[in-house]
């Protein structure tokens, strides 16, 4: 293999995100702090969201969503409680669920866009169903008109894991401003980087004060006076001290993210032009190729990746398309996880596929995506072209 020309991801750091770890080490306070609060505060801002809870990564983040919901003082979910999730995307959007008693219901993705079978979706849905686990896949949002259409007057939460899809948008509205509570990523490879980093975002005020205290400890420490989770805090802050009120864990950010965080949030609205740029180059040589699918838009793209899927029935292969990629210099991986499904650890889950699961089954064998950048990477990607 040549020496790779086109890296599955790169930094988007400068001098701003250096200078910020600086004043991280010059101020001399590394725990979370004031960096990461003023993060949370430009992050949610960008969403027009109400409230961001900063975390150590996107898996965190989805972590906390789903303990979350079992906290709320109306409605919370229960142990056995029905889940529908896509048959591909990451394995912390599945083991959440399966660590809290929930029981996992995997359905198809669209061979088209790779989110949810819509149709698949619905028929699905049952009564036992509690909560939807839209994943919105390599940059690309869900259909979320039809998805809450399936789902109004019946009792059904969603929320979404956006960790692969920062600054997409449907409807003009951003994902990760659908669901009751979302997942956003910030590690390396994403569309911003704070090297390992998540969020959660929501607009639910509980489940904010919810989400702060499983942060840390599932102590009161961080919670405001007047809280949905102990109602008033003791007037006494030695009494507030060490009160564990919730099953929480420790999953705080250290103020580096933050501060990287906080020059990344700035930036973020080139680096996702950027992205949408070498989209359209991408989509230009590839949306008819007679070998290749790749995935369709639904709204407007952040691209995290571009996905190259063998067509059925042609006279190629994964093998072909990888020999050729990698001759070219190309970094590639999987699709997220592929068909999860087939995963191994699915044995110590309590899980039921719904139907066939072909589609991400084909993914499975004959899909993979190569890593899309916030600089101009035209000259790579016209590399395709003799495919």
């Amino acid at each position: 293999m040549t020496e790779a020309f086109y890296p599955l991801a790169t930094s988007a750091w400068d001098d701003a995100e250096y200078a910020a770890m600086q004043r991280v080490i010059s101020g001399g306070n590394f725990t979370m702090g004031r960096e990461v609060s003023a993060f949370e505060t430009a992050f949610s801002a960008y969403h027009d969201r109400h409230y961001a809870v900063m975390v150590n990564s996107g898996s965190s983040a989805n972590l906390l969503m789903v303990a979350a919901l079992f906290f709320t003082k109306e409605n919370p979910l229960s142990v056995g409680d029905e889940v529908i999730v896509p048959a591909v995307s990451w394995s912390t959007t599945y083991t959440p669920l399966s660590q809290y008693g929930l029981k996992v219901k995997i359905v198809d993705i669209d061979a088209d866009t790779l989110n949810f079978d819509l149709g698949q979706l619905e028929q699905a849905i049952t009564d036992k169903t509690k909560l939807i686990f839209a994943v919105n896949l390599l940059g690309n949002a869900n259909d979320f008109q039809r998805i809450n259409a399936l789902i109004a007057g019946r009792g059904i939460t969603m929320i979404e894991d956006n960790c692969e899809s920062l600054g997409a948008e449907y409807e003009s509205k951003k994902t990760g401003c659908f669901g009751v509570m979302s997942s956003c990523s910030s590690f390396f490879s994403h569309h911003i980087s704070t090297m390992e980093g998540g969020v959660v975002l929501t607009d639910d005020e509980e489940l904010y004060h919810i989400l702060l205290c499983l942060r840390a400890h599932g102590w009161t420490r961080h919670l405001p006076k007047e809280n949905y989770v102990t109602g008033v805090k003791r007037e006494d802050p030695f009494d507030e001290s060490f009160r564990f009120v919730l099953p929480g864990y420790n999953v705080r950010p250290l103020e580096f993210s933050g501060a990287i965080g906080c020059e990344q949030v700035k930036k973020l609205p080139a680096l996702i032009a950027g992205r949408r740029n070498n989209a359209k180059i991408f989509i230009d040589m590839m949306a008819f190729h007679p070998l290749i699918s790749i995935q369709k838009e639904i709204g407007v793209s952040s691209w995290f990746g571009f996905s190259l899927v063998v067509r059925p029935d042609v006279d190629y292969s994964r093998d072909k398309l990888r020999t050729f990629l990698d001759a070219r210099g190309f970094e590639y991986r999987p699709i997220v996880a592929g068909n999860f499904a087939e995963q191994e650890v699915l044995k110590f889950m309590d899980v039921e596929c719904f139907g066939s699961l072909d589609s991400a089954s084909h993914i499975q064998r004959n899909g993979l995506f190569i890593g899309n950048h916030h600089y101009d990477v035209g000259v790579a990607l016209r590399a395709l072209a003799d495919l």
